[in-house]
């Protein structure tokens, strides 16, 4: 890409907002030299790169690599056996430290999360904690090394902080005492590393020592006490070997640097590669920004596109076309309505997303990968060239007219301007027309009239105007296509005072036929208007009737919902009432079986005929399946009619508790327990919960031991068959309904259901009520010899919830 273009479209001041949105110097340097990309696939790459960035800043927020300063120089002096200084060592350990950060940032979250383009670069991250420990654990500021560093350093500077306590001591003491009143103050100094007393240079004589300096007017003299110099010299070694003992550690660390210096260095090119990645994205958040869609095709449609250097609370969107339907685009209009912006727009953002950077534009704008951009815009007159503004703009349209081709996209802002508007307009007309039969994408501003009337005549050329409000007199900066635009020069005259009478005057100095047009423009731009104002009222009796649609969807939904609420209750309680029927029949079985005198029983039998009403009528108005609770109450348990001395091994029984049928397997204990066997489980029960089902003879007794007489209970009197044939759906279905209550209620296990064969109706029916009903283990066909597909036989058994 030409370097040219790149300062005409502004594209370094992109490039300055990238870097200010890095952190390290590595990273900003990555940002400066940022270009367009020549290859397709490297486009997509940095585009994908900078979209990832972005999903992670949504999801853990930014990340920032401050701190991180170039390690190369020191490393490389490492390398050849020097000893870095402790800044040199605190910097890789800060870069080391920013790794691990970076490297936890980085693998947050992901084991669920898709993989993408950033995961190899944040995986080969090598923190190195075990050398970042220890230069933080050796090193606490550039101009301290920790006592801990070493043992050695650590007893050296204890015997050191020994040796200057004695020094003070003993001076203080001389302070004190008897070179009191010699003294110029009552302190200790230090001179040359030596502790010194202020000496008046009078009694210099009556001091013995060592003078290592006087003050500038020379009355005082600063002399070590021959007492202190052996103690000064103490110290003055142990000062050698702390600095021997740091220079040691020093080195130690630089080794350790020097041996880990490939993975410190990947670690350095890898955090400025993200820093650079992740400043992308964090452009691309500041301008709301968008991934745009690349093609080949020399399409480009930009929806709803900003100038990024224009402050975000002001700048218009505008939606741009060229390549699809058109390849040249004439954009006419006032001055300041938009022109120049909208061109350089279109550039700008095509030059960013070439350079792998999100364009502010709606989702779904589209660029193509043009390998080359020629621009043409601003005054560009040089006067140490003396060229005219229409001379340098002529040097470079030239210019321009040899490079471009198919694979170019051309902008030109006022195109033939600053010349003869006649010839202007002429060579205008020429150049664009060269361009347009070549297939090469272009954009032109202008204020021409002939080159409006040149996209209206010719194919594959498209009008496009910036609207202006002549009531405000103020542009609108929105970009109209296939609408040439006006000048409007004698309407903003008219509006700002001009004469009325010098406006008709310069109106009838233009020609006819350029006041035809001007004139057929008017009527276009006022046509264009009356439809977008009908455009704008179908648009909000649209959205008024999706309102209201919305509205009556949501009714409807709480209107479904209260009647589900009302059914349901309903079931509920209907479920409760057949519950508590059932409750009741039971409970009747069981005292008919206890008690078999006539008169009892054909109470039993009137108090039967009841609860089947009962359940009819509950049936009737929505009744539900029949309750899971046990057959016997649990007030009747334990009312059992065998003792110790009838019961024996084999006798058939009824467990009250469970309404099981078993057979006795041990003698009852002591306490009256035995074990029951009532199909594969065994159950130990006592005497008091088991009721004899066995007479003298072995037939049935009733609770009492009383043969229950046959034709006077309601379960000897239900047929084990029900016939439906003849029936239709719904008189079938109630007729089965009540007859497998009473059969339930009655104990039976097995019934012969007869439907017929015929159209199998019926037989559906039929088998859609076996299939929901909660009493029903098992239903089936008959066989040879039961009656065929004719008949259905049902099994009954505890109600299954």
């Amino acid at each position: 890409m030409n370097e040219k273009v790149l300062h005409t479209l502004e594209y370094d001041k992109i490039i300055a907002l990238l870097e200010a949105k890095a952190s390290s110097e590595k990273g900003k340097a990555l940002c400066r030299n940022l270009r367009p990309y020549t290859v397709l696939s490297d486009i997509e790459r940095a585009q994908t790169e900078t979209a990832d960035a972005l999903k992670r800043i949504f999801s853990n927020g930014s990340l920032y690599f401050a701190g991180i300063k170039d390690p190369g120089p020191a490393l490389k002096t490492a390398l050849a056996g020097g000893t870095l200084q402790p800044k040199d060592l605190i910097n890789i350990a800060s870069l080391l430290e920013n790794v691990g950060r970076v490297r936890s940032y980085g693998l947050k979250d992901r084991e669920e999360a898709d993989s993408d383009s950033l995961d190899d670069r944040f995986s080969c991250l090598e923190p190195e904690t075990s050398l970042m420990k220890e230069i933080h654990r050796c090193i606490i500021s550039e101009e301290e090394i920790a006592d801990d560093a070493s043992p050695e350093l650590r007893h050296i500077r204890k015997s050191m902080g020994f040796a200057q306590e004695k020094v003070h001591s003993t001076l203080q003491g001389l302070v004190n005492g008897t070179l009191k009143s010699y003294l110029m103050d009552n302190v200790i100094t230090m001179r040359n590393n030596r502790y010194c007393l202020p000496v008046r240079s009078e009694y210099k004589g009556l001091v013995p020592g060592m003078i290592h300096d006087q003050s500038a007017s020379g009355s005082t003299l600063f002399i070590e006490p021959q007492s202190v110099v052996r103690l000064n010299n103490d110290i003055r070694e142990w000062e050698l070997k702390e600095r021997d003992e740091v220079q040691r550690i020093l080195k130690v660390l630089s080794s350790s640097c020097a041996e880990r210096s490939d993975s410190i260095l990947a670690d350095d090119n890898i955090l400025s590669e993200l820093d650079f990645i992740f400043a992308k994205a964090e452009l691309a958040l500041s301008m709301d920004a968008m991934r745009p869609i690349f093609n080949s095709s020399e399409i480009i449609r930009l929806k709803g596109a900003r100038h990024p250097l224009i402050d975000p609370k002001k700048v218009v969107p505008v939606d741009l076309e060229l390549g699809e339907s058109f390849n040249l685009l004439i954009v006419t209009g006032p001055n300041t309505g938009g022109k120049t912006v909208s061109l350089k727009t279109m550039g700008l953002l095509e030059l960013m997303g070439l350079s792998g950077l999100h364009i502010p534009a709606l989702d779904r704008s589209e660029l193509s990968f043009f390998k080359e951009i020629y621009a043409d815009i601003g005054d560009e007159q040089s006067i140490e060239q003396s060229l005219s503004t229409f001379s340098s703009h002529m040097t470079n349209i030239v210019s321009i007219l040899k490079k471009a081709d198919i694979n170019s996209l051309c902008l030109f802002d006022e195109l033939g301007a600053g010349t003869d508007p006649t010839e202007g307009a002429a060579l205008a007309t020429a150049v664009v027309s060269w361009l347009h039969k070549r297939n090469i994408r272009t954009m032109a501003t202008t204020h021409y009239s002939e080159l409006k009337e040149y996209a209206l005549t010719t194919n594959w050329v498209e009008n496009a105007c910036c609207e202006f409000d002549v009531e405000s007199l103020m542009p609108t900066y929105r970009i109209l296509l296939g609408v040439p635009g006006k000048s409007n020069a004698f309407a903003i005259s008219r509006r700002l005072g001009l004469p009325e009478y010098i406006i008709d005057d310069a109106k009838q100095r233009i020609g006819e036929e350029d006041q035809k047009f001007e004139s057929l423009l008017a009527n276009l731009e006022k046509n264009r208007l009356d439809l977008e104002r009908k455009r704008q009222e179908i648009s909000a009796k649209q959205i008024e009737i999706e309102t209201l649609q919305q509205d009556l969807d949501s009714g409807r939904q709480k209107l479904q919902a209260s009647k589900e609420k009302i059914l349901s209750s309903a079931k509920e309680e209907a479920r409760q009432i057949l519950s508590e029927a059932k409750e009741t029949a039971d409970k009747a079985l069981k005292n008919l079986q206890q008690y078999a005198d006539s008169d009892t029983l054909r109470e039993a039998e009137k108090e039967r005929s009841r609860i089947r009403e009962s359940l009819k009528k509950t049936r009737a108005t929505g009744g539900l399946p029949n309750p899971s609770e046990s057959p016997i109450p649990e007030k009747d348990r334990g009312k059992g009619n065998l003792s110790r001395k009838n019961a024996r091994v084999g006798m058939n029984v009824k467990i009250l508790s469970l309404n099981l049928k078993g057979i006795i397997q041990t003698l009852p204990d002591k306490n009256g327990n035995l074990y029951v066997r009532c199909g594969l489980i065994k159950y130990q029960v006592n005497l008091s919960d088991l009721i004899n089902l066995e007479s003298g003879n072995g037939k049935r007794t009733s609770g009492n031991g009383n043969s229950i007489p046959k034709g006077l209970s309601k379960a000897s009197s239900i047929h084990t068959e029900l016939k439906l044939i003849g029936m239709n759906g719904d008189e079938a279905r109630e007729e089965l309904a009540a007859y497998l209550d009473e059969a339930y209620l009655s104990h039976l296990n097995v019934v012969r259901i007869v439907h017929g064969k015929g159209s199998g109706i019926l037989r559906k029916v039929v088998h859609d009520y076996l299939k929901n009903c909660k009493y029903v283990h098992d239903y089936r066909l008959g066989e040879y010899g039961e009656g065929d597909s004719g008949v259905t036989i049902a099994h009954l058994g505890e109600a299954r919830w």
